[in-house]
């Protein structure tokens, strides 16, 4: 673990090292579970990410909540690297709130973690990251507050970066619809276990069920109800997967009291029964999220 850099400090920590088949092998282990995650990998990387699988072309930054489940697949032939930290190192919740820890590259109702980089943008994430390996090399009495800067810098390029990408139209709409739509991805990330209809949220966001269907209408987004049932789903997914819950009790974790309810909601929705899906992913079928 000689390329391995951490910093540790009253519960805050943040690591980072580059790639290489040791470290993918605990990558794709539960060491790093609980940590919010960012790859920095080139082309020809392929990783899956809650069941959705990614390959790069060009180098790419990747975002991983600590409820994520991440696994790498292939190692492109360049140099990649992982950083991790926890929320008690950096998670700004007022005044910075699109670039936090539950900022758009984490928390988003387009579900992508991807942000691909422009050709002139490669060398700015290069020079970050030099300059956090030269911060490790090199430490100051300054230094925690120097790594949390470059990783804010590195957050608010790539939240740039991907909000061109990614939001269309949604960029010409002024800050405060913008800050609608994410206020709605927060609040079913919060409370999809017990709010599974529009007018749940509606009523947390201080409209009338109709206006927040219409908001999406309006710019041809994913409808509210099939994101609300889609983060349900995903959920379902993971214990299935991970954990060795029985279909009944999924369903009860996930607020349905009629466990038949549940399975005809997850068939629709998934084209098999949990039972099924369960089966095939633990026989490591090429199970995706539609």
């Amino acid at each position: 673990m000689l390329n391995h850099k951490f910093f540790e400090s009253n519960y805050k920590k943040l690591g980072f090292f580059a790639l290489n088949e040791d470290f993918i092998e605990e990558i794709n282990g539960d060491l790093y579970k609980s940590y919010i995650k960012v790859l920095y990998l080139p082309e020809e990387y392929s990783i899956t990410i809650d069941f959705k699988h990614y390959q790069t072309s060009s180098p790419s930054l990747f975002f991983i909540n600590s409820n994520q489940y991440l696994q790498i697949d292939k190692e492109g032939k360049k140099q990649g690297y992982f950083m991790y930290y926890n929320r008690d190192f950096y998670c700004v919740q007022i005044h910075d709130a699109e670039v936090a820890c539950d900022g758009l590259l984490f928390n988003n109702i387009f579900e992508m973690p991807m942000t691909a980089l422009p050709d002139k943008e490669v060398l700015f994430i290069d020079g970050i990251y030099a300059q956090l390996q030269q911060e490790f090399d090199s430490p100051d009495s300054s230094q925690e507050e120097m790594i949390r800067t470059y990783l804010k810098q590195l957050i608010i390029k790539a939240t740039r970066i991907w909000k061109i990408q990614q939001l269309g139209v949604l960029n010409e709409e002024p800050s405060k619809e913008m800050d609608f739509f994410r206020d709605f991805s927060r609040l079913v990330e919060i409370h999809f276990r017990t709010k599974h209809t529009v007018a749940d949220y509606a009523d947390i966001l201080g409209v009338a069920p109709k206006t927040l269907s219409n908001k999406f209408n309006r710019l041809e987004l994913q409808q509210p109800n099939d994101i609300i049932k889609d983060r349900i789903i995903l959920e379902a997914k993971r214990l299935l997967g991970y954990s060795s819950l029985s279909v009944k009790e999924i369903a009860y974790q996930l607020g349905y009291e009629d466990p038949a309810y549940f399975n005809r909601l997850f068939t629709n929705k998934v084209g098999d029964t949990p039972s099924n899906f369960k089966k095939k992913y633990l026989q490591g079928k090429n199970v995706q999220l539609e």
